[in-house]
């Protein structure tokens, strides 16, 4: 994982004290909304100093009146044009996608919260860090993109917010890697946890969004529902915590409640638990290595729970596990392609484009197509992304 300091070693303060200012980008978003609450739950210790969307306007202007940011941005500038005049006075504004990297490295903030979904936030991470910032990843397309040439960064350092990840990371606590026998990552198990295979195939839209437990964007649903979600969270989690393929393992948990267990070298199995609330996992992202008295997801209730049960996911009828797994044993640009050829097929389903078994044909098609573009750049894992996207587009019939 990149650079994480000692735990016995306080955060250090920035110029204006104990408060930190942080950075959001995707505020808009559902991670970035809860990031705003959590943020103004704790007035004395954060700041949203500064935060960009798309081109979401009206929830950008609130969060800028409420907890009074200095700098916003909207990287679609037609809409920051339009929208500008709607922007309280004193306000800086930005615009563009070179936006994410402005503000990403902005000298008074400390904290870059990436929450942007896709390949956008990627530039920004690596600017963030090269500057020396802390990033509370919750894009895992970043780590699946690149994470080793993220993780090659000698300077800044990453704590995740996935709700997964960050169990694991809570886990571990500083913990040697040679410790560590195998961490398993919870899922759900989305809409089709229970649908037979025959049934998945001819899903609608509907049905892929109607998630049982989290409220989440269009694409993260639906992918919770092929489980392509954990396929990229595996290798997202490879990258983060610097382990091997082997020892990553998909686990479905209806409830919720269990968010990460790793396993150690001696056999014992430390688990992380909470009520399923993205914001407690954003908390800690930006307090870490404290821990605040404020509970943002609740008290956990085990005797009203009742129940914890686990199973071994079914790659039959969710073969994206399968693939995602051929694209992290692989590496290179291999995840990269996987990622793109997933987001461009996802995209087509939702508009009606394709039936839902087509979203992995085509991105086990796409693997094998574009997968060896690679130099272990940034710029040939962009070029891998683009090769991805064109072929889905050209083989949706």
């Amino acid at each position: 994982m990149a650079r994480l300091q000692d735990a016995e070693t306080p955060y250090a303060v920035n110029a204006h004290g104990k408060m930190k200012n942080i950075a959001v980008l995707g505020a808009t978003g559902s991670i970035g909304r809860s990031a705003a609450a959590v943020i103004a739950a704790n007035p004395t210790r954060f700041r949203l100093y500064a935060a960009a969307a798309r081109r979401s306007a009206d929830e950008l202007v609130r969060q800028c009146t409420l907890l009074n940011l200095a700098v916003a941005a909207l990287t679609d500038e037609a809409a920051a044009r339009e929208t500008a005049r709607k922007f309280p006075a004193g306000i800086k504004m930005l615009s563009g996608e070179d936006s994410l990297v402005e503000i990403s490295t902005l000298p008074e903030v400390d904290i870059v919260l990436c929450a942007v979904t896709g390949i956008a936030g990627l530039r920004a991470v690596i600017a963030a860090l090269r500057a020396g910032k802390r990033v509370a990843l919750a894009s895992k397309e970043v780590m699946v993109m690149a994470g080793d040439i993220v993780n090659a960064i000698p300077t800044g350092e990453i704590v995740p917010v996935d709700s997964e990840h960050s169990g694991v990371f809570q886990c571990l606590a500083g913990r040697p890697k040679s410790e560590i026998s195998r961490v398993m990552l919870t899922a759900s198990g989305g809409a089709f946890r229970n649908w037979s295979k025959e049934r998945i195939a001819e899903a609608t839209v509907a049905d892929a969004l109607n998630h049982p437990v989290w409220d989440m964007g269009v694409k993260v649903t639906i992918d919770s529902a092929t489980l392509m979600n954990k396929a990229l969270e595996l290798i997202e989690a490879r990258h983060l915590f610097e382990l091997r393929p082997d020892q990553l393992q998909p686990v479905i948990h209806p409830q919720s409640v269990v968010h990460a267990l790793v396993e150690l070298c001696d056999g014992s199995v430390i688990a992380q638990l909470a009520n399923p609330d993205m914001k407690l996992a954003i908390q800690y992202a930006l307090s870490y290595p404290e821990r605040y008295g404020t509970r943002p997801a609740g008290t956990l209730d085990l005797t009203k729970v009742g129940s914890l049960e686990f199973y071994a996911p079914d790659e039959e009828r969710f073969p994206a596990l399968a693939v995602g797994r051929m694209a992290m044993e692989r590496g290179g640009a291999a995840p990269a392609v996987l990622n793109a050829a997933n987001e461009a097929a996802v995209e087509s389903f939702a508009r009606g484009a394709i039936r839902l078994p087509k979203i992995w044909e085509l991105v086990a098609e796409a693997l094998e197509r574009c997968g060896k573009i690679d130099d272990g750049t940034l710029e040939s894992r962009f070029a891998a992304d683009a090769a991805a996207r064109r072929y889905v587009m050209e083989h949706l019939g």
